[in-house]
């Protein structure tokens, strides 16, 4: 009988039942191992389009405001409180070190405090002059240190960052230049001014002093206003009439441009009180001292100065047909040539030094500029250094002989006891027989 094994149950049989055991707990069956697989590769997925960003308006209802951050109000007033702390630390240091000195010194300079100078004063030179940064600094700590009386006064040598205990020192230390006292008297023509400096051992020449104070050497004078106001008209000398009289105390070792300086400060000062007046008047200033020259050389008398003033205005601007040219008509800027006479053309140190004299005449170039017997109205240029007392009476003639006409003026002979003595006339008859009184006809 043939067994089929592949198929070893009888078809229609029946299984047994299986009994129930509980003699032992059954094990579980031992978990087959299934041969391992290589994972499947990933497909490579096109990147996914992002997504277009919503309109700000449509996420507006839905967002809700968010309660802003403050920035702690204490904390922002420690912070300014610091800031100050340290800026104020910052300054006081740069302080101390200026009142201590800063190390490094700069060039020497030389410092000229004058004669009753005060501290405030010497401090905003030093500040001006780069010695020191804060001249407050420097005037509170001589104060208070009470060094201010060993300050002197003349020049001294100081470097920018010095202690300000060795600035004071240095400005203690008398080292006090020679001085020379130099006098031009009131008329004085500008050669005989350049005479004055170089008899006095200040300037070597003639020459370098006028050369100066003309500029024609170089030197600039247009910090002065009135420098710049004269015009150029063929004068003679452009610093005539401007080299101020007076008495200066000058350091006896500095630049000719040292000397010249102070005359025309000095001119500056004592004039710009005028200005306002000149401007009412409806001149200017260069014919004002034009006209003080000739009251100097004319009058030379505070007292007398306004009534010579007032005679030459007369004939300047009178509308009497006698005075219808407006001639100046006066002996110290014209061709008399007589040794008595202050002639600025003919005997002064102006002709001297152009050699008129020797000539044995004067230039018609320069006749056609100065002399008032032959030109109306002033000459090219003043004939000499006026006063002060001049030039205010050129401005302000006296208004009793301005009114009344008085034309004429003449002054006593010295050899007669009436020397020195004024006579005005209105007319030309009157005039001389105030000469005959004088002592100057017969």
């Amino acid at each position: 009988m043939r067994i089929n094994r592949s198929n070893p149950e009888p078809s229609g049989a029946q299984q047994p039942a299986v009994q129930p055991q509980t003699a032992a707990p059954q094990q579980p069956a031992p978990r087959r191992e299934e041969p391992r697989q290589e994972p499947p590769k990933p497909k490579k997925e096109k990147p996914k389009k992002r997504p277009e960003p919503e309109e700000y308006e449509a996420y507006e209802e839905d967002e809700e405001e968010k309660p802003r951050r403050r920035f702690p109000i204490g904390c922002l007033i420690v912070l300014v409180i610091l800031a100050l702390v340290g800026f104020g630390g910052y300054k006081v240091s740069q302080f101390y070190a200026e009142l201590d000195g800063q190390g490094t010194l700069g060039e020497v300079q030389t410092i000229t405090v004058p004669e009753g100078s005060s501290v405030s004063s010497i401090a905003t030179q030093l500040k001006d002059s780069g010695v020191i940064q804060y001249d407050w600094l420097f005037k509170q700590y001589v104060k208070y240190s009470g060094k201010a009386g060993e300050i002197q006064y003349g020049s001294f040598e100081v470097q920018s960052g010095m202690a300000y205990n060795e600035i004071i020192k240095a400005l203690s230390v008398v080292t006090r230049r020679p001085t020379v006292n130099v006098t031009i008297p009131e008329g004085t023509t500008a050669v005989g001014v350049a005479q004055i400096f170089v008899d006095a051992g200040l300037v070597e020449d003639v020459d370098t002093f006028l050369s100066c104070a003309n500029g024609t050497d170089g030197s600039d004078w247009s910090q002065y206003d009135f420098w710049n106001a004269i015009p150029d008209n063929g004068r003679l000398m452009k610093c005539e009439g401007y080299l101020f009289p007076d008495t200066y105390n000058l350091y006896a070792d500095e630049s000719v441009y040292y000397y010249v300086n102070q005359l025309y400060g000095e001119f500056d000062a004592k004039t710009a009180d005028l200005a306002d007046t000149i401007a009412a008047k409806g001149t200017n200033l260069d014919d004002v001292v034009k006209l003080a020259s000739f009251i100097q050389e004319e009058a030379g008398l505070a007292s007398e100065d306004p009534k010579v003033s007032a005679c030459f205005h007369n004939r300047l601007e009178s509308s009497d047909p006698q005075w219808a040219e407006h001639k100046l008509e006066s002996n110290a800027s014209s061709y008399i040539m007589q040794d008595r006479e202050n002639n600025y053309l003919w005997n002064s140190p102006t002709a001297e030094y152009f050699g008129w004299p020797e000539q044995g005449a004067i230039p018609e170039d320069v006749l056609a500029l100065y002399d008032t017997y032959a030109i109306s109205g002033l000459p090219a240029g003043p004939i000499s250094c006026p006063g002060y007392a001049a030039i205010e009476a050129a401005l302000n003639p006296d208004q009793q002989y301005l009114d009344e006409g008085y034309y004429f003026f003449v002054t006593g002979h010295p050899d007669t006891d009436v020397a020195g003595q004024y006579f005005y006339a209105k007319t030309a008859d009157e005039h001389y027989q105030n000469c005959v009184k004088a002592g100057w006809a017969s």
